[in-house]
């Protein structure tokens, strides 16, 4: 039996192909963004338990007596900015705050005024000519 959108991922009235294609983009973007975003918080959390070794090793370098070396990875790496002026938390924030917020907000405006506020309608519709492509060939076999 072939598959038909529910209401909440039906093609709202007026709607034209493009529009269902172009907001089915947006959202496909937005999962690739909402995929980085994962990457950064690894980034962020994998950076952090870097500098917590770091301090670690700073104290059995000291313990062995290698003040040298112990002194200048606490000088150059222990608590060291990832970039000029900010941690990786700053980082996370600013993403956050900005281009992720951005995109989110816009995505959700193109799909509200698009889509009634529907979400996948494009994968819906795709899903419908799949499954209805698949009956036909059953069919027909």
């Amino acid at each position: 039996m072939a598959y038909t959108p529910d209401q909440d991922h039906r093609r709202p009235d007026g709607a034209d192909d493009q529009a269902v294609e172009a907001a089915g983009m947006l959202s496909e973007a937005l999962e690739t963004v909402e995929r980085a975003r994962g990457h950064l918080y690894s980034f962020h959390q994998l950076t952090g338990s870097a500098h917590a070794t770091i301090d670690r090793v700073v104290d059995l370098l000291a313990k062995a007596g290698h003040d040298d070396l112990a002194r200048r990875l606490a000088a150059e790496l222990a608590g060291r900015d990832v970039l000029p002026g900010r941690w990786t938390f700053q980082i996370v924030e600013e993403y956050d705050d900005g281009y992720y917020a951005t995109f989110r907000e816009l995505e959700r405006e193109v799909r509200d005024q698009l889509m009634g506020g529907r979400r996948h309608v494009y994968e819906a519709e795709m899903k419908q000519r799949i499954q209805a492509a698949s009956v036909r060939n059953a069919h027909s076999s």
